[in-house]
């Protein structure tokens, strides 16, 4: 047995478990960020090293970092000289490449580096027993997961596949899109609450914090949402625009009627129209920064949209700049900016780190949110408070000098691991994957409509010690919508995956369900 190779680490009785029904076919695992997937993956490497001598295992990891993590892993807990590892990265040339192909025993990688040796015929997967894709929830359309997985699916003589995840989705079709690309056979899947998982967790607090817009904030918001209905409603009347006049829908609209003028079709009531929905859909991302974020986030944004139209760069920023309700929303803004006010939000999770110091001066906090303005708003408030030693954790896009490469990324999380500092304020990037200390609490500084995020998130605490999840929420905004959506395509997306597990459980072949032609906007 593989738990018999392992001396560092004994695996929990649900991670046997999982692994005897992954040992049998191929298997999608769906068990929250924190309660040890990797262990599973770990296990079944073993076990398919000792059962085919000489072949490899292939784990794929969306992220370079993610994928140093799990080899990382691996050196740690087998035993030395049972395999060859190898970390291969697009930075190795391709003629090493295929030599160290040929000499390791398992292989880690990003799905591009793979795919792009795949299409240049370096070497093939004949040879790998075991393909393991992490994060499996992107093996949809044209991701390299997908041509991984059909390419091992061609070449492998003995194909094994895992596919690891802590969330796949929503929609039954796609869970089930992603079980057909994987060639799953048999679904596994734990949460919070599974009999055989409680017993290993502590307790997580969840707390929903439900804040009152101001009434300053509640009148500019509806001088630019006035604004955004007139748009809407011009799109309705120039009759492009039927469906429900939602930030997709407009986007939808949007992107056809500029492929519709780019093959020809260039007519006037299209041209407006595609400039109208572009303002739409200005207006409708500056409603939700407004809503959820902080004043210094929604006046950057205000501020790019003067500085576009200064440059002449379209006509929808020219026509929104030229427009009242604009100008006297971006007046007010400053003007309340100038009185030091900011958004609730912002004051209390001020007023958070402060009590939670207080309580426990080891205390370790995530703060999450989607924007990087706001991300950089919040350090810079929490920073003031004494014993707070915060740093903002986000990509490696250079934005005003706020993106992290990999290296520096790293070097924040062992300083965070090290108590160096206590509070990290991060964007999706710390969502998904990556090694994260144990924290005591993880806030979500506005809910986020996606179901995979919002589990990602919560993952982040109450592993090894009692945790907390707190969602901030300003009522009759935008972040009530966004929060009610979430916990419906959680519920959804339980739902889809037990569905599709009976089916293939009663031996049935899954099949996606064949579509009607979506009907146009316009």
């Amino acid at each position: 047995m593989p738990h018999e190779t392992l001396t560092t680490i004994h695996p929990r009785k649900y991670q046997k478990q999982i692994f005897n029904r992954c040992k049998e076919k191929n298997c999608l695992v769906v068990l929250p960020t924190g309660l040890g997937k990797t262990l599973i993956a770990l296990m079944l490497s073993i076990h398919t090293q000792k059962k085919h001598p000489a072949t490899k295992t292939l784990f794929l990891a969306p992220t370079r970092p993610l994928a140093e993590q799990h080899l990382t892993y691996f050196q740690k807990h087998l035993p030395e000289l049972f395999a060859e590892l190898t970390l291969f990265t697009g930075k190795t040339p391709a003629e090493k490449r295929r030599d160290l192909w040929e000499r390791s025993d398992i292989i880690f990688s990003t799905p591009q580096c793979i795919r792009n040796d795949l299409k240049n015929n370096l070497y093939s997967l004949e040879d790998v027993s075991l393909l393991i894709e992490d994060e499996c929830h992107r093996c949809l359309k044209n991701y390299a997961y997908t041509l991984i997985s059909e390419k091992y699916k061609e070449q492998a003589k003995n194909p094994k596949i895992l596919g690891l995840t802590a969330s796949p989705g929503t929609e039954k079709e796609k869970v089930k899109q992603i079980a057909i690309n994987l060639g799953i056979e048999s679904i596994e899947i734990r949460t919070r609450d599974s009999d055989d998982v409680k017993e290993y967790l502590q307790e997580l607090e969840f707390n929903t914090i439900r804040l009152e817009f101001p009434q300053p904030f509640q009148e500019i918001d509806k001088l630019i949402k006035s604004l955004y209905d007139r748009k809407v409603q011009e799109l309705k009347n120039r009759k492009l625009l039927f469906a429900p006049p939602t930030k997709t829908n407009i986007l939808k609209l949007q992107q056809q009627l500029i492929a519709t003028m780019n093959i020809g079709g260039k007519n006037f009531n299209r041209l407006i129209g595609a400039s109208v929905a572009a303002q739409a859909i200005k207006l409708s991302h500056l409603i939700e920064l407004f809503e959820t974020q902080t004043l210094y986030t929604t006046s950057n944004y205000i501020r790019s949209i003067y500085e576009q139209a200064a440059k002449k760069k379209s006509k929808a920023v020219l026509h929104i700049t030229k427009s009242k309700e604009f100008n006297q929303a971006s007046m007010k803004i400053n003007e309340l900016i100038s009185k030091n006010i900011e958004h609730p939000k912002l004051l209390e999770i001020v007023s958070l780190i402060e009590q939670a110091i207080k309580e426990n001066p080891k205390n370790k906090t995530i703060i999450f949110s989607q924007f990087r303005d706001t991300v950089l708003k919040i350090s810079e408030e929490i920073n003031k408070i004494p014993k707070i030693k915060a740093k903002t954790f986000v990509g490696q896009a250079k934005k005003a000098n706020s993106g992290l490469s990999q290296k520096e990324q790293q070097q924040i999380m062992n300083q965070f691991r090290e108590g160096e500092i206590n509070v990290i304020c991060a964007t999706s990037i710390a969502e998904e994957g990556l090694d994260i200390p144990e924290v005591n609490s993880v806030i979500f500084y506005e809910p986020i409509p996606s179901a995979i995020r919002s589990i990602q998130r919560r993952g982040r605490t109450a592993r090894l010690m009692k945790g907390k999840s707190i969602v901030l929420l300003t009522l009759d905004t935008l972040d009530e919508i966004f929060y009610y959506t979430s916990m419906s395509r959680e519920k959804r997306m339980y739902s889809s995956i037990e569905s599709i597990k009976d089916e293939l459980d009663s031996g049935k072949e899954l099949k996606l369900r064949k579509t009607k032609e979506q009907k146009t906007l316009f």
